[in-house]
């Protein structure tokens, strides 16, 4: 059976909703005499950009040749550390 909120509601907690959702839960928001469902999605990071961005392959492939000089040159100049998972406070 499915939980069905108000925008208000749904809203106020949306975090609690999406947490119940991911464990399973049919959680919808009623807005305009419909109901609109919280479903967990799959993303492809393969094709994300292009769906996202409507960047084609050929932009994706120039974007990342530039990222690769230039974390070669960071990485050669010293300026790259490795991340142990911990922040640096300032």
């Amino acid at each position: 059976m499915m939980k069905t909120l108000t925008v208000t509601s749904a809203r106020q907690n949306l975090g609690a909703w999406l947490k119940r959702t991911l464990k399973g839960e049919d959680i919808g928001v009623m807005i305009d005499g419909a109901v609109v469902a919280f479903r967990p999605v799959k993303v492809y990071s393969e094709d994300y950009a292009q769906i996202e961005y409507g960047a084609t392959a050929e932009e994706l492939d120039r974007f990342a040749g530039r990222a690769n000089k230039e974390l070669d040159a960071d990485r050669k100049g010293g300026r790259l550390e490795r991340f142990t998972g911990k922040l640096k406070r300032g």
